[in-house]
């Protein structure tokens, strides 16, 4: 209902934004989309990958294209092997199950990470795992004492699961995407190494954490035993992700992902939309970022991008809080980005002039940085910036 609310908003007002100079201020109108990192659409140079893509069976482990990715991405990331899989919540659930093999393990998590939040609780529903939630610090952090805790209080006794697996996610979506810092995640696995506990990363978003840190993937995923990525998200692919971990470790993977529903068969087709995604990454997100930054300092919130040092999160992102992510990123007036080409006209997409935003200083923070798929909170944040921007 919301959404429909806004689309006819939207629709009321779009005729008086149009016209003369492309709104009541005579500021040339922009199109801001602010729901999530995931509405980009392939360009031409990707749809033409995809097209000549040469294939084969993945699922017999035959597909030259996704092989090539896999090569790819495990050399980009530091690990053994990579196994291509449809989406980012099956790879999480995957890295779970590897090392949760028990039912009534423990997997502790933060409260708001995207895993615990908008993954149907699969890891409870699929795998049998008791995820405990701990409270997020303002950063994407979990508390590193409160953390040691919960490890320790399972080992030796007969009453409390035994934790199994830490998952963290860099960067963490719910906080705005903070970048977890380099050293954050070193302190968090030697923690976890001395009680045997193993680490996952949900690294959707890695590559923007990575580009915001001024450090190859590499430097990141070392603090882990396993990391995921999604492609779909900046890196502008239409579907896809993948996991990463030892050799043994993606063994069981591949397993897993057949159990699941996940083993494809010409997936070179979109193996090779994430082979042109991950070609760009560094220089697209590297805009995006830019342009997300000016964004927010029009609107008079550029301090959310600085990072807030609030007590008991000793562990802050410095650089990395700077980053926002694909998420509010203006394209040029009645345009739409793509990846893996030029940009193309966007009839789908309501132009809003940038100006009565910028004098309002009413956009939701929290949407600066990526956002998940729109809810009935987005919607609402949507609704005030309309509004905003309508009385700009």
């Amino acid at each position: 209902m919301l959404r429909g609310l806004a689309r006819a908003a939207a629709q009321r007002h779009g005729a008086r934004w149009a016209r003369g100079s492309g709104s009541p201020a005579g500021v040339p109108a922009h199109v801001v989309d602010l729901r999530s990192d995931t509405v980009t659409q392939p360009g031409p140079a990707m749809r033409r990958a995809m097209a000549e893509a040469v294939v084969g069976d993945d699922d017999y482990g035959e597909d030259p294209t996704v092989r090539e990715l896999q090569e790819k991405a495990a050399e980009l990331l530091g690990v053994e092997r990579t196994l291509f899989v449809p989406t980012n919540t099956m790879a999480n659930l995957i890295s779970v199950m590897c090392y949760c093999r028990r039912r009534g393990s423990q997997l502790l998590l933060g409260q708001e990470c995207h895993l615990h939040v908008y993954e149907q609780g699969g890891v409870a529903q699929i795998a049998g795992v008791h995820s405990h939630p701990l409270p997020d610090l303002p950063h994407g952090t979990l508390d590193l004492d409160e953390l040691e805790r919960m490890v320790r209080r399972g080992f030796g006794s007969p009453y409390h699961p035994v934790c199994e697996l830490i998952c963290l996610e860099n960067t963490h979506n719910s906080s705005g995407d903070r970048v977890l810092s380099i050293n954050y995640l070193r302190q968090v696995r030697l923690l976890a190494q001395s009680y045997g506990v193993r680490v996952h990363l949900d690294g959707a978003r890695l590559m923007n954490a990575a580009v915001a840190l001024r450090v190859p993937p590499a430097r990141i995923v070392e603090h882990c035993d396993s990391v995921s990525l999604c492609f779909s998200k900046g890196l502008g692919a239409p579907v896809g992700a993948l996991v990463g971990g030892p050799k043994d470790f993606i063994k069981e993977a591949w397993r897993l992902r057949k159990a699941l529903g996940g083993g494809m068969r010409q997936a070179g087709v979109l193996a090779a939309a994430a082979l042109v995604g991950l070609g760009e990454a560094e220089e697209v997100l590297l805009r995006d970022h830019r342009n997300a930054q000016r964004f927010a300092k029009g609107t008079g919130i550029s301090h959310l991008l600085r990072g807030s040092h609030r007590r008991g999160d000793e562990h802050g992102d410095g650089e990395g809080g700077r980053a926002a992510a694909r998420g509010a990123v203006p394209a040029p007036a009645g345009r739409e980005r793509r990846r893996g080409g030029p940009d193309r006209p966007c009839s789908a997409c309501a132009a809003f002039p940038l100006g009565g935003a910028v004098r309002a200083c009413r956009v939701a923070p929290r949407r600066l940085g990526t956002g998940h798929r729109a809810g009935a909170e987005e919607m609402g944040v949507r609704a005030e910036a309309a509004g905003a921007l309508r009385t700009g």
